[in-house]
C-alpha cells in the first residue's frame, strides 16, 4: 500500500463493482493493515442509532416479546455482510467508543496510540469488525459492549473523550452533538425566538433546548409523547412549556404548540419515527425554519408536505456535524443540570 492507494474520503475501502462513497457501499475492506492516513480503533462500545435500534426490536417482536437474540444475531449479521454497521431498513448506524491501536505516518486526525476516543462520523461508513460476537450485550438498548476494531480515514472525526465524565454518557452525548450546534446557528439568526423542540425530553432534544436558550430564544417549548416523560423534562427546567402530543398527528401537533405560545419561528425534531413532517410545518410560522434530526425523516414527505400546505418555512437536514459541535454539547452537559439529569436517567 502507497500513499497513492489512499482517499481520505476512504474510497479504496469500497469493494462494491462501482465508484460510490464508503456510505453508499454495499461492502467495505475491513482488513486490519492500515493505508498511510488511516488509524484503526480498538473498540468498546458502539451506540447504534435509535431510528436503527427501534426498528430492529420491532422486526423482532413476536406475540409482544421481542426475541433479543435474533436481534443480536442481526446485528452480527450485518457487520459481517457488509463490513459496517448500516441498517439496510433504516440506512442508519450510530458511532463507537474505543482506545487507538495504530495511527497511519500521514493521519490528519492528530491522535496518538492510547487516546480513548469515540468516534464523530456515522458507522454507517466506518470499517467495522466485531471479535466477540457481542457476547456482553443484552440486546436491550442502543449501547452495544464489543470488542473487535474499526478503521477512521483520513476525513474522519473523532474526539478525545473527557476525564471528567463516564464514557457511556460521553458517547451518548456525542451520539447527538450535530443537533445543539445547528440549533444554536439557526436560532441566533431569529430575535427573540419561540422555539418548540419535538422529542425534547430526548438526548438530542434536551441538548438542542438547551442550545436555544442559551442561543437567545425568548421561548422554548417542549414537545413529548406522554406524561412520564412530559414530567421528567418539567423537572429539568429546559422548557417554559412542556406539552404532550402525538408528533404523527399534524393537527394535533400544531393545536398543542400553539397553545403553548407557538406557532414556533424554530421548529426541531428529534424523535425516531416516520411520519412527523406534515406536524412539525404546521407547527412553524411563515418565515420560520424546520430542522430535521431524525434519521426517521422523509424528504419527500417534507418537501411535497409543505408544497401541499402552502407553508413558507426553511426546511433544514441536521448532517450530524458542525465545527466545534463536540466540545459545545459538553460543554453544555456541564452547565446545564437538566440535561444532564435526563441523559443520566436514560442511562439507568
Amino acid at each position: 500500500m502507497t500513499v497513492r492507494d489512499a482517499d481520505p474520503t476512504g474510497l479504496h475501502r469500497v469493494l462494491d463493482d462501482t465508484v460510490v462513497l464508503p456510505q453508499a457501499a454495499a461492502r467495505l475492506d475491513t482488513r486490519p493493515e492500515l493505508w498511510p492516513d488511516e488509524v484503526r480503533i480498538r473498540v468498546e462500545r458502539l451506540n447504534l442509532d435509535a431510528a436503527s435500534f427501534r426498528q430492529l426490536e420491532r422486526a423482532h417482536t413476536v406475540g409482544g416479546r421481542v426475541d433479543r437474540e435474533a436481534l443480536r444475531a442481526e446485528v452480527l449479521d450485518i457487520v459481517a455482510t457488509r463490513g459496517k454497521m448500516q441498517n439496510p431498513e433504516t440506512g442508519s448506524g450510530g458511532m463507537l467508543v474505543g482506545v487507538v491501536e495504530e495511527v497511519g505516518p500521514a493521519s490528519p486526525l492528530g491522535l496518538s496510540v492510547g487516546d480513548r476516543v469515540t468516534t464523530l462520523v456515522s458507522l454507517t461508513l466506518t470499517p467495522l469488525v466485531i471479535e466477540d460476537g457481542l457476547a456482553g450485550w443484552d440486546a436491550r438498548d442502543e449501547q452495544v459492549p464489543c470488542d473487535g476494531y474499526a478503521i477512521l480515514f483520513g476525513r474522519s472525526i473523532a474526539a478525545v473523550i473527557p476525564d471528567d465524565l463516564p464514557a457511556g454518557l460521553s458517547l451518548s452525548v456525542m451520539d447527538v452533538c450535530g443537533a445543539p450546534a445547528l440549533t444554536a446557528r439557526v436560532v441566533a439568526g431569529y430575535a427573540d425566538a419561540t422555539v418548540a423542540v419535538i422529542g425534547g425530553g430526548g438526548k438530542s432534544g434536551s441538548l438542542s433546548l438547551a442550545a436555544a436558550r442559551q442561543a437567545g430564544a425568548r421561548h422554548l417549548v417542549g414537545v413529548v409523547p406522554h406524561e412520564e416523560e412530559a414530567s421528567r423534562l418539567r423537572a429539568s427546567g429546559l422548557a417554559d412549556e412542556v406539552v404532550v402530543a402525538d408528533a404523527r398527528n399534524p393537527v394535533a401537533l400544531r393545536e398543542a404548540v400553539e397553545k403553548a405560545g407557538g406557532p414556533a419561528d424554530v421548529t426541531v425534531v428529534c424523535v425516531d419515527v416516520p411520519g412527523c413532517e406534515g406536524g412539525a410545518i404546521l407547527a412553524t410560522a411563515d418565515r420560520g425554519t424546520v430542522i430535521f434530526f431524525s434519521m426517521a425523516t422523509s424528504f419527500s414527505a417534507a418537501a411535497l408536505g409543505a408544497e401541499g400546505l402552502a407553508a413558507d418555512v426553511t426546511m433544514l437536514v441536521g448532517n450530524g456535524y458542525v465545527p466545534g459541535h463536540a466540545a459545545y454539547a459538553l460543554q453544555l452537559l456541564r452547565e446545564y443540570d437538566g440535561v444532564r439529569s435526563l441523559f443520566e436517567s436514560r442511562l439507568g
